[in-house]
């Protein structure tokens, strides 16, 4: 696993979102990167994932790629396949990110399985000092119980000076949830005012959705087809 950076802004605010429960965390930071004016400044580079990239609208979209918003002086990881059981390896490679970019705090934001069918609430939880429960009034609950998996467990779990700032969203399945996804968002932006506007939120979310759906399940089929190919060459 290696990381590669084409710019180094410093202080930056890291928000990341990988594809966990209901791909909330992809869907999120694929809204981020066309709300707000990005480049690409870097990808992180997987031996442990199939060799493969998706291409579309004529553009190669990377397993993961880095992108750097300069308004807002904040840096979007955007993440289409991780492969499995790298939750430790992917939250190193951030981390060593924070510390190149001397970032002052990372975000991720992440789905949840939700008990309640009808339900879309967003919880937070912090290893930041002081009080932001005032940002987070009406848009989201303090995680008081749970299981935290994945980058943002592994995150959470390092002894790391950078605060970090977990969101999760609930979603109705592991299928992609533009609702939680434009929910995630509203939160986010609560707390740092990127001023989004709410009223073709869900509407973008959910074009990002059918988008992911199809590169997803592209990736899938090419991973099926490759691993067919590697049966065929045994014996």
């Amino acid at each position: 696993m290696k990381l590669i950076l084409t710019k180094k802004p410093k202080n930056v605010t890291i928000v990341e979102g990988f594809p966990g429960f209901g791909l909330i965390g992809t869907i999120a930071t694929e809204f981020l990167m066309e709300h707000l004016d990005t480049e690409k400044i870097g990808i992180i580079e997987m031996d442990e994932v199939p060799a493969m990239i998706a291409v579309h609208d004529s553009k190669i979209v990377e397993p993961v790629s880095i992108h750097y918003n300069k308004e807002y002086n904040m840096v979007l990881i955007h993440a289409i396949n991780i492969g499995k059981n790298l939750g430790w390896k992917l939250a190193d490679v951030i981390i060593d990110l924070a510390e190149q970019l001397q970032a002052k705090e990372i975000i991720s934001l992440e789905g949840v399985g939700s008990p309640n069918p009808d339900a879309s609430r967003v919880f937070y939880y912090t290893t930041k000092d002081g009080a932001i429960a005032k940002k987070f009034e009406g848009v989201a609950n303090p995680l008081k119980e749970g299981i935290v998996v994945g980058v943002t467990g592994a995150l959470l779990a390092k002894h790391i000076k950078i605060p970090i700032l977990a969101l999760f969203a609930e979603a109705k399945s592991n299928l992609p949830d533009s609702k939680a996804a434009a929910e995630i968002i509203r939160a986010l932006d609560s707390y740092a005012n990127l001023e989004v506007d709410p009223k073709p939120l869900l509407k973008q979310a959910m074009m990002f959705e059918e988008k992911l759906k199809e590169i997803v399940q592209k990736s899938h089929k090419a991973e099926e087809i490759q691993e067919e190919k590697g049966m065929g060459y045994v014996g």
